[in-house]
Parts: structure tokens; sequence; C-alpha cells
């Protein structure tokens, strides 16, 4: 079946579902929707071909051995529609919210080609369901056929988990009340032409009072080379603190990556965050302090937080998540950045736009300046809360990572509080130690640190197999010196590169991270390898 027939029934001018053209190559994925349309059901979508194979399943999926669902075979999707989660408007094919309940890999047991034939014997790597299933066509010239249960039976999926969106944690009333105000014309006037705020007022007598909710930032996936040119673009990689800007009336709350409130660190962008006129508003950017040259500085960002120096502070904003009542997350980037372009604001508010299209030379660029690196955003991509899909992606110049600190070294000579704090990554629950870092400090940042490690002591060491595994392992002279804490600070870490042995070589503590949450801190890799 080919993609025409999803085409037909469907006018892109009014619906966001993705057109995408037929990829071709396959990445073997799935997806299962849940989607309430005229009747609840859910959708398994297989990629063959760089189509998306669909069958709509009024029961959902059997979890039982030898238990028999009917699925109903639909038109083909584009492989873009795996990720697409929001309402299709009323009138359209499918009208309805979609929600994504389930999305990863799948194994073809029996040859792809038997799909063809009518009967499919697969195995499912999602985050709900796992295990093994058969489709069978079960009436030739008929659109029916059935899943069935294969291999061991699986424990149901909970109901609290059935009505939660893999992707964005959201249930199906979340998604349908984020999307009310869907529609493909600009957020100034709805289909009738009347302003969103007349609209709004409308909707409520009652005054809106408070900060919108707190919205987990979308993340970058780290990547060695840029992808193919086209569909990317890409805007300056920040050397700072990810912020999230709340407002509602003349209330304004900044907040940190992991939901810390920085209002009291940067009163000024308080201040003028309040003078954006709109009625509500959610901002993605960065708080960055600049040096002399202009270019952002972490290390200058932690002395400012210290309060040692007071370097210009910036607020560069890159996206836009809600406006005037408008939830905008699942418009396209575009969509959002013209939004946000057409908001008038204060100086020490800045515009994070687009630097263009050629990855390569805007990191020579970025290469002779010093600076970070480069965000690439993937055209027409939506904004994913709280997760690494690959629409965003990172280039990064130089060797820098977040740790999490479990431990310190008592100070020798005429160092004062500590020597070197020792810092690691998680691999699942176990802390794996990366190294000391003693570089980077001056006296007052010795001092806020050592207050600050005093109050989360432990007696334990919070590493794994620190004291035993030969590789990792320290003396017994580094033990005596070591005091151990509760692994709850992140720092930010410049480094030459890894050892042999797994540990940094020439580290330098830059700061602490205030929007980034320990449990999160892994080892960086590129994706892919």
């Amino acid at each position: 079946m080919s993609l025409e027939e999803y085409r037909r029934k469907r006018n892109f001018k009014i619906t966001r579902e993705p057109k995408a053209p037929v990829q071709k190559k396959a990445r073997r994925r799935f997806v299962i929707q849940k989607h309430a349309a005229t009747h609840l059901h859910y959708d398994l979508r297989l990629e063959v071909g760089g189509k998306l194979k669909s069958w709509a399943c009024p029961k959902g999926i059997p979890y039982r051995r030898g238990e028999k669902h009917l699925a109903v075979k639909v038109e083909d999707h584009p492989s873009a529609y795996a990720d697409f989660e929001g309402t299709i408007p009323k009138g359209q094919y499918g009208g309805g919210t979609v929600m994504i309940w389930d999305k990863g890999c799948y194994e073809s047991i029996s040859p792809l080609k038997d799909l063809e034939k009518g009967k499919f014997h697969f195995l499912l790597h999602g985050k709900k369901v796992n295990g093994e299933w058969y489709l069978v066509h079960f009436r030739k010239g008929d659109n029916e056929w059935l899943l069935i249960k294969a291999g061991q039976s699986m424990k149901a999926v909970g109901r609290k988990l059935d009505d939660l969106s893999v992707v964005s944690s959201r249930t199906i009333k979340q998604i349908a009340a984020a999307s009310g105000s869907f529609h493909p014309f600009p957020l100034e006037a709805s289909q009738d032409g009347q302003p969103l705020r007349k609209i709004y007022k409308k909707k409520s007598n009652k005054k809106r009072q408070g900060c919108p909710a707190f919205v987990p930032p979308m993340k970058a996936k780290l990547k060695k080379a840029p992808p193919p040119r086209d569909g990317w673009f890409y805007e300056i990689k920040f050397d700072g603190w990810r912020t999230l800007a709340l407002k509602g009336g003349s209330e304004v709350r900044l907040v940190s990556g992991n939901g810390n409130d920085l209002s009291d660190k940067f009163p000024e962008i308080v201040t003028a965050v309040a003078q954006i006129q709109a009625q509500d508003a959610v901002l993605d950017g960065e708080m960055v302090a600049l040096n002399k040259k202009g270019v952002s500085s972490f290390q200058l960002l932690q002395a400012y937080a210290l309060r040692e120096k007071r370097p210009p502070i910036f607020f560069y904003v890159f996206d836009l998540l809600q406006l005037n009542g408008v939830d905008l997350k699942n418009h396209p980037i575009e969509e959002r950045k013209s939004h946000l372009a057409k908001l008038k604001l204060p100086a020490e508010i800045r515009l994070s736009s687009s630097l263009g299209v050629e990855a390569e030379l805007l990191l020579r660029k970025m290469r002779r300046l010093r600076m970070e690196g480069l965000i690439g955003k993937k055209s027409k991509s939506l904004y994913e809360s709280g997760i690494r899909s690959g629409a965003w992606i990172k280039l990064k110049l130089g060797q820098e990572q977040e740790f999490v600190i479990g431990g310190y070294t008592l100070p020798q000579g005429s160092r004062s509080f500590l020597g070197s704090v020792m810092v690691g990554y998680y691999e699942g629950k176990k802390l794996i130690f990366a190294g000391k870092v003693g570089a980077g400090f001056n006296s007052r940042m010795l001092h806020s640190l050592y207050q600050r490690l005093l109050a989360i002591t432990q007696s334990k060491c919070p590493f794994f197999y620190l004291t035993t595994e030969r590789k990792r392992s320290l003396t017994s002279k580094e033990l005596e010196s070591s005091r151990w804490v509760k692994p709850r600070l992140v720092c930010q870490v410049r480094f030459r590169e890894w050892t042999d042995g797994g540990r940094l070589r020439q580290p330098v503590f830059l700061g602490l991270r205030e929007d980034q949450d320990a449990s999160e801190v892994t080892l960086e890799k590129v994706d892919g390898q």
C-alpha cells in the first residue's frame, strides 16, 4: 500500500500530521499510538521500507499467550508519523487526539516478505511492551487481521501507565488540552479572525493567576559530525545555565533545567521578563555571562553566582513554549521562533537566532572565536519536553562535561579548605569514579564549595568499587586524605582527554551546575558510538 492513500485523506493546510516523503532506508522502528478518535483505539505501526505499515487495534495489545485481538489494516503512514503526538482537527480524517503510547525497535522472526503473504512473526522491544506477536491476515480481500500474542505472556500494562505518553509523560486529556487551541493560523487571530486574547477571556471568567507550570526542557544529542545539510539549521551553543522563564501576569519565575528556582540569583532578568507584553509565556533559553570578547563563559557565570565579579548577564532565548494561553510545543519550531521574534524583548533578554545551515563553515568560525560549539535543530520539529529525541543535536569543539562530586581531598601546603574534588558519572545506579580535579579554583570558590560539601558529608564512599577496582583504585595515602559526600552536586569540568584507565587527563574545574540533576549525569558519548 503506497502513501498516496495517506495523502489523499488529509488536508495538510489544516492538520499538522507529517507529510514526509518515503525514506529509502528503514530503521526497523515501531510505534503504538493511542488514538482518541470517534472510538478509542491503538494504532500499531511497523517501519518497513521507509513507511509505517499500520493496523488499528480496537482492543489494544494482547498480553496473554494465544490471546487474539482484531487489527484492521489501514493505509501506510510516513516514517515521520512515528514522532507525531497531538490533536488532529475535527472534520479531518482521524480527527482526535494522538498519544505516543509506546515506541522502540522490532525484530522480524519470520522474513519480512511473510508480511505480504499475510502471516508475520515479530518481536517488539519497547518501553511498555516486550515480547513476541503474530500478525495474521485471516480474511482474504479484506483489511481484517489478527494480532496474536506469541511466546511468553507478559504482565498487562497498568491503568496509570496506560494513560501516559512514553515521550512526554502526558495523558490523553493533557495532550488534548495543550492542543485545544491548535490551528494552522497565526497566534494573533483565530479561524474567525478574533484575537486569541479575546477568545481566552471568553473561555474563562476568572483571571489567570500565577506562573505557568514548569516544563522539563528538550535535550540535545551529542554528535561527532553534522548530519546532511538538508533539513537542519544551527545556533550558538552557549556555555551557561539552561533556564526557563515562566511568566503569568506580573509574576515571573526563572527555573533551571532540573527545576531549581533561580529567580533570586538573577533579579535583573526577572524584571526584564516581567516587561514582556504577554499575558503569560514560557521561554526556553540559556543564562549567560559574557567575557570582554562577547563570548559566553561558564567560569564568569560561576563567579557572578558567588558574587566575585559582575560580568554582563544576559538571558539568550531560543524557544517559546507558551504564549497567551496557547501551548506551542506541538507546533513546528519555525512557527515557535516566528512568534518569539515578534515579542519586544528588553535589552537583558537576547534572541538566539539561526546562524544558517552550513555547519562545517560555522564550526570553523566558532573555533577561531574559541566558542563552545553549535546546536543543530531539525526543521519542522516539535518540542519534545524532557527527552533527547535527536531532533536537536550538539556539536562540541572541546572536551567538557558535567560530573557528580562524590568526595574531596584534604588540602596540602598553602592550599585552604580542600585539595581537589573527586568526580564521577552514573552507569545505571552505579557512580563510576572518573578522577580528581584540583585545578581551576580560587580562594573564594574553594571556601564556597567547601561549605556546601560540609553540609552533605557521609562516611561511606559513594563510588562503585573505588577502593578495590584495580584500574581506578586509590592508594592508601590518597584514601587517608579523602572525605566522602552524598552525590548531589554537579560540576562542569574541562579536560584534555580520557586515559586508557578511564580517568580524566588534565581536568580543570569550571564551576557548579545549578541546572543539572546529579542522578541524570552519565558518561556523554557521541550518538551512534
